[in-house]
């Protein structure tokens, strides 16, 4: 008999988890994954990415036909109405889809989806929902959950303290949303309200929106979203949120000190971030402890100190995107078989589903002066054919490469199409690209990627169309 029950055992079915879970038996390895949800997905495919990029993608094309944008285009359109329930019963079609799927390829693959609460009782054996289940390796993926705001209660029932799951199902567009946090899950769950007619204030305690991103981005993201109706402030500490019948009163007061004042709103949006999901494993019983920030460290290779223990994803270290643990679930599955399974951490693309779109991968220019000289490049949107033909020319595109070898350190869009205009920066960061290989490389016309190379050649101060 088989000393343990599977090859790989893998905690969680999102995106880590369940591409994990999947490699690992495309490999050959006997594989199971515990997921106590109704689905597997995780967070992004059930509330998170999917479901939320569903709705921006809706909430466009209302806005486009309601606001009277088409006629530049040449489009009359009669009497726009919204019709809210058909709406979100696109997006939960879309999200069913996706569920699916990854059920039929957990099937395909011969994964046994085993499911309910996995617990460790030894390292090679955890609790399932009352059942010992054992592996030679397990894998920890279980993602992240909404931060919470200490003294704030979220209430996705009542529909007014939400959090980004409840925002994803309000029965009706609030008057006034006051989103917590001006990262991205606010900015774009904002966005979604915005265009459906709600009026939003984004709260956000630091002295810029999208923390993390590039100083030029943050600065003209800012102006975007004001001009589009946004009320952002800025350096602003939220202190309290009381409800009162169906409405809730937001205390604020400047973060850096000073009077205190409050703001009515129909609905309030707490996305202050996400925390890893590490409560409630029984690492203890493993030895294995987290860090100040609740996640699990890991070596290259995500295994971590306890052997045959292995995480992924948001568990650990780094920035908490899908797609990052799908890449970190191919590469421990590989490592496991006995393979070699890499991540670059230094080339991991982060997008804003906005309109228009915001994009970046590696360092921002602020990072990379840190470590030393640096030239940068950067285009205008509306210096791009694409762009002026379709009307759509707000953004630019920024390239920061090394000021003595060329390489290309850090590249930053904001465009209609940025998430996937960021594809080619980072295969050519992958690859070592200096700005000049990306200028010398020749792109369609008209294209928005022209952009791109246009950033590349003004690095060495010779973009043709400016």
């Amino acid at each position: 008999m088989a000393e343990y029950d599977y090859d790989v055992l893998v905690i969680g079915a999102g995106p880590g988890g369940y591409v994990a879970a999947i490699r690992a038996a495309q490999l050959g390895l006997k594989t199971a994954c515990a997921e106590s949800g109704a689905t597997l997905g995780g967070t992004c495919l059930n509330v998170g990415c999917i479901p939320s990029k569903a709705l921006l993608n809706a909430s466009h094309h209302y806005e486009a036909a309601h606001s009277g944008a088409l006629a530049k285009h040449g489009i009359k359109v009669g009497q726009v109405e919204l019709d809210l329930p058909a709406m979100l019963a696109d997006k939960d079609g879309a999200v069913k889809g996706l569920t699916d799927g990854i059920a039929f390829l957990f099937k395909k693959n011969k994964v046994d989806w085993i499911k309910g609460l996995a617990t460790f009782q030894d390292a090679h054996s955890v609790d399932v929902g009352g059942k010992t289940v054992t592996a030679k390796n397990i894998v920890i993926a279980t993602g992240s959950s909404v931060t919470p705001l200490p003294g704030v209660e979220v209430d996705n029932a009542k529909g007014i303290v939400v959090d980004s799951t409840g925002a994803l199902a309000l029965e009706k567009v609030p008057g006034h949303m006051v989103v917590i946090g001006g990262g991205v899950i606010g900015l774009e769950l904002g966005s979604v309200w915005r265009r459906l007619g709600a009026q939003v204030t984004v709260v956000e305690y630091l002295d810029q929106i999208l923390p993390g991103m590039d100083g030029d981005v943050r600065k003209e993201a800012a102006k975007l979203f004001k001009k589009q109706g946004f009320d952002i402030k800025t350096g602003t500490k939220v202190t309290g949120v009381s409800v009162k019948g169906r409405k809730a009163t937001v205390s604020v007061e400047p973060a850096k000190g000073g009077d205190a004042s409050v703001i009515e709103a129909d609905v309030v949006l707490v996305a202050i971030g996400r925390r890893p999901n590490t409560e409630g494993l029984g690492l203890d019983a493993i030895g294995l402890a987290v860090n100040a920030r609740g996640q699990i460290e890991t070596d290259h290779d995500f295994a971590t100190k306890v052997p045959g223990v292995w995480a992924i994803g948001d568990v650990i270290p780094g920035p908490m995107l899908a797609h990052k643990a799908e890449d970190e679930g191919v590469a421990v599955a590989e490592n496991i078989a006995g393979l070699t399974g890499i991540v670059n951490h230094d080339v991991i693309p982060s997008v804003v589903y906005t309109h228009p779109e915001i994009a970046g991968v590696g360092l921002t220019e602020e990072q990379a002066k840190e470590r030393g000289p640096v030239k940068t490049g950067k285009f205008p949107m509306m210096a791009n054919s694409r762009a002026k033909a379709i009307r759509d020319t707000e953004g630019f595109v920024k390239v920061i490469a090394d000021a003595e070898t060329d390489k290309v350190l850090g590249v930053w869009i904001i465009a209609t199409p940025a998430g996937d205009m960021i594809a080619q920066a980072a295969q050519a960061m992958e690859f070592g690209a200096s700005s000049e290989d990306i200028a010398y490389t020749c792109h369609a016309h008209p294209t928005h990627a022209e952009a791109f190379k246009e950033a590349a050649m003004a690095v060495r101060g010779k973009p043709i169309h400016m």
